[in-house]
């Protein structure tokens, strides 16, 4: 699956790196993209192994806003 995520308060080349590994860190991601300008996070995974709201509460988790 493919999933395009909006993630608030992300402005900074750290932010995206420690949001990086947080998604990396589930077990069936495939592929992560960050664009830091937009606010948006696309994720491709294998939803056999996770869904979209555990991917979300990696994030929240790392204490970012996702709309």
């Amino acid at each position: 699956m493919n999933e395009v995520i909006k993630v608030c308060n992300m402005n900074k080349t750290e932010d995206v790196n420690r949001i990086r590994k947080a998604i990396s860190s589930n077990e069936g991601v495939v592929a992560c993209q960050i664009n830091k300008e937009k606010g948006e996070v696309s994720v491709v995974f294998d939803s056999y192994f996770v869904n979209i709201e555990q991917i979300i509460q990696s994030i929240e988790d790392l204490g970012y806003t996702v709309l």
